[in-house]
This record gives C-alpha cells, sequence and structure tokens, in this order.
C-alpha cells in the first residue's frame, strides 16, 4: 500500500521551520549521495542559497510530507529569458527508505503540470553515476539521455608547479597579454564582457534540445549580486589580443567561504579566431598560480566537461584532474510524462 502522501509549494524565505528544516534534511542526504565527500551545508548557508536565486529563472519548490516529516522534494527551473522558453528544468530528491513508493511520481506529476500550464514542451535533468535509481526512474517515463558530463577532480596537493611555469613559459606572450579581475566585471568592460560569454555558445551540448543562451548586462549584475549574498566570490583571468585590443579567451573560477576547501572551475573559453595558440593552457596555469598563492584553504579543484570536449578534458587531466562524478542530463516531452505517470496510476 501506497503512503498517503501532501504535497505542498515550498516558499525558502516565508517556510515555516519545521518544513525548512526537513527540507534541509532532506537536502544533506541527497547531498551526500551525490557527493559523498562533500560536508554538509549548514541550515542558515543553505536558506541563503534558496532566497537568492535571480527571480528571472523563474524557480518553484514543493515538498511531499508523510506523518509530519518532510520526505521528498522538487525544484523546477521555468527561466524568463528570450531564449528556450520551450524548456524546464528539474530536480526531484527523494528520501532512500522512502522510495519505490509513489512519492517521485507524485512531485513529478505536479512539475510536468505547472510546466505545461506554462505553455512548454520539454522537461530536463540530471543523473549521476553515485546515485543510480535516477537513471532507472527516468527511463521507465522514456527520457532520453542528451548530454553526459564528466565531473573532474585535481587535488591541490598534486599539482606540479613545473607544470604551470612550462606552460606560462610556452604562451604567445608577444600577441597576447593577461588580465584579472576580482569579484564583478569592471562597468567599462560590461559589453565585451557579454561578447566574451558569447564563446560559452560554442561549447558541445550534445543531442540537448536547447537554444543558445545569451547574458546581457542586466543579468550579469543580478547573478553577481546573488554570488555576494551566498559569500560567493569570482576569479577571472582573460587573455586580450594585443594587436586588436579584443578579449581572446578567459577563465572563471568560484570560490565559497561557506565551503572553503572546494574551488569550481567555471567556464573557460577561447574565441574560435583566436584557438591553437596555446591559450587554454595559459590561462589554466596562470589561474591555479594565483589559487595557490592567493586561497590556501582549497584542497580540490572541481570542474565539468561534456565527455565530447575533447581539449578541455585534455587540458584538464594534464594538470592532474581525474574522474569524480559521471553527470547525465535527460529530456523528455512533458506530455509524455504525464501521459507515463497517468498510466502508471491506472495499473
Amino acid at each position: 500500500m501506497r503512503p498517503r502522501i501532501w504535497i505542498e509549494r515550498f516558499d525558502p524565505a516565508t517556510a515555516r521551520s519545521e518544513a525548512m528544516r526537513g527540507y534541509h534534511a532532506l537536502s544533506n542526504r541527497i547531498r551526500a549521495e551525490w557527493w559523498p565527500d562533500d560536508p554538509p551545508r549548514e541550515l542558515p548557508v543553505l536558506r541563503t542559497m534558496l532566497t537568492t536565486v535571480p527571480s528571472v529563472w523563474g524557480v518553484r519548490w514543493w515538498v511531499a510530507w508523510h506523518r509530519g516529516r518532510v520526505v521528498g522534494s522538487a525544484e523546477l527551473e521555468m527561466n524568463r529569458t528570450k531564449e528556450n522558453r520551450h524548456l524546464a528544468w528539474f530536480d526531484l530528491s527523494v528520501l532512500p527508505e522512502h522510495r519505490r513508493q509513489g512519492i517521485g511520481s507524485a512531485l513529478l506529476r505536479t512539475v510536468a503540470e505547472a510546466v505545461r500550464e506554462d505553455g512548454r514542451r520539454l522537461l530536463g535533468t540530471a543523473t549521476a553515476t553515485t546515485a543510480p535509481m535516477g537513471e532507472a526512474f527516468l527511463r521507465r517515463l522514456g527520457a532520453q539521455p542528451a548530454l553526459i558530463q564528466e565531473i573532474n577532480q585535481l587535488a591541490i596537493r598534486n599539482v606540479d608547479p613545473a607544470l604551470l611555469r612550462a606552460w606560462q613559459d610556452r604562451a604567445p606572450a608577444d600577441a597576447f597579454r593577461l588580465g584579472f579581475w576580482e569579484g564583478p566585471y569592471p562597468e567599462a568592460d560590461l559589453a565585451e564582457v557579454v561578447a566574451m560569454h558569447e564563446v560559452m555558445n560554442t561549447a558541445p551540448r550534445g543531442d540537448l534540445d536547447m537554444e543558445d543562451f545569451h547574458w546581457t548586462p542586466e543579468l550579469i549584475r543580478d547573478q553577481e549580486e546573488s554570488m555576494r549574498k551566498r559569500g560567493v566570490e569570482r576569479w577571472t583571468v582573460y587573455a586580450r589580443h594585443i594587436p586588436t585590443g579584443r578579449i581572446a579567451g578567459f577563465t572563471e573560477v568560484g570560490w565559497n567561504r561557506n565551503e572553503p576547501e572546494i574551488l569550481h572551475q567555471w567556464g573557460t573559453g577561447v574565441f574560435p579566431e583566436f584557438r591553437n595558440h596555446g591559450l587554454g593552457r595559459w590561462l589554466k596555469a596562470a589561474m591555479l598560480v594565483k589559487v595557490l598563492a592567493g586561497r590556501p584553504q582549497v584542497k580540490f579543484v572541481r570542474t565539468g566537461n561534456a565527455n565530447m570536449n575533447a581539449p578541455m578534458l585534455n587540458i584538464n587531466h594534464e594538470l592532474g584532474f581525474r574522474l569524480y562524478n559521471t553527470i547525465t542530463i535527460w529530456q523528455v516531452p512533458v506530455d509524455r510524462v504525464l501521459a507515463s505517470l497517468a498510466e502508471r496510476g491506472r495499473s
């Protein structure tokens, strides 16, 4: 017999204390499954994360209750940007001891109905090799894997300073010079930053039904304010082409003072016309030198790349990054989800 559950909207800014504590406990259980080496998050840190999401991302949450306890949750993102209005992203979490009892299906039905009401046709989500039950659930719904990402991790103790020096010594310093931004981008460079981020649209996307994403100055500033409130600091190393004055490539990392041992390597991109000059290695080496000098708390650097992105994977492997987890991104039509859930409900 399936347990009686109650699903309600969850607003982290106004949630009752028992709902917030339940969501927090569930979140840390799932975090331990996905990232077993990471410490649990404290409740105030989680609440800040949830309440500082820029409104443009259109995030909603629900929780599932059973006998006065939060046993599951759903997060839905329906962004309000111009692009990808056909697509929504979701994440489901159910306590291990409450799985295979229809709780995930009930939460997903709520999510899918909200997505259909918004006029979107496609759902996307992710699973990890460290939490394999999600894959079986999605396959039963008819979801298809669209992109596989390698999550690689570098132990700082394994960084080879001689390799970093060698990469910098080989850098094309006659044609390019490096620059550094800490924190928010300078206002005078913001238009160039927008163009700089366009290069990330050239990264492999596999079979994802997804349009190019275009940052605007307003979106960038909203994101920076969210990072500030969360205690996240961004460092950017960029290469500027001396003859033209153009930014040719960049690399960025994010460091959260609430999780000081882990540094997240974010985007690294080089414009197509400036590739094959060794800029990727130069940028990465220069950033790691800064991290070693300025962030002694960091023990690991973690990054993710599509498994078909051979150039970036090769650079990371040379630096000493090793496979830590594998993420599969899935997509499934909303109508197929609702039809599958209805069929399972009748059986």
